[in-house]
This record gives structure tokens, C-alpha cells and sequence, in this order.
């Protein structure tokens, strides 16, 4: 039986306020991230990274979350307080253990 049951994946896009640096922002979201993460959830299998970028909206900090976890919608609803959340994937590792699509 696996402990952490749902392998959950996300991007989150915050954008930079006048006056910020992206990359140092950047860093602060995922040092944040990880840190909320390990004190108010229970799971394994945790990377979190970061990087600067920019789109047609503006410069933004992206971090990349992947996290096993038996609560994805506390993870996605913590995330998406941050900022914008997009690429969800949350799968059933149990599931796809027993052949089933997960």
C-alpha cells in the first residue's frame, strides 16, 4: 500500500512587483514553499524549484512543486494564495499500482 497516495504537480506564477528582483523572488517562493509545505503536510517525495521568467503580463517568478501527498486540494489551495497556479496534475499512484488509470 503506498503511505502518500496522490502524486501532485503544479506551476505557480507570481508576478513581480515594481522595484523586485525575479530571481530573488524566485528564491524566497521556493524556500516558502518548501518550508510551508514540510511544517503543515504530511507527504514525501517533495521537489521544489525555481526560476525567473516573462510572459505577456510581465516578469514573474515560476516555481515548479511536485509532492506526494493523501490532500492535493490543501496543497493546490495553499499554492494558488501565492499566486497563479497552472499545469495541475494530480494522480492516483494507488490507482495506477492496480493497473487502473490513475
Amino acid at each position: 500500500m503506498i503511505e502518500f497516495r496522490y502524486d501532485t504537480q503544479l506551476l505557480l506564477d507570481k508576478y513581480i512587483e515594481a522595484g523586485e528582483d525575479a530571481d530573488d523572488v524566485a528564491d524566497d517562493l521556493v524556500d516558502e514553499v518548501r518550508e510551508h509545505i514540510l511544517e503543515t503536510f504530511s507527504g514525501d517525495s517533495m521537489v521544489v524549484a525555481g526560476d525567473s521568467g516573462e510572459d505577456e503580463v510581465g516578469e514573474k517568478a515560476i516555481v515548479k512543486l511536485h509532492y506526494h501527498t493523501n490532500e492535493p486540494w490543501l496543497v493546490l489551495e495553499y499554492c494558488r494564495s501565492l499566486g497563479e497556479i497552472y499545469d495541475i496534475v494530480v494522480e492516483d499512484m494507488d490507482r495506477q499500482s492496480r493497473g487502473l488509470k490513475g
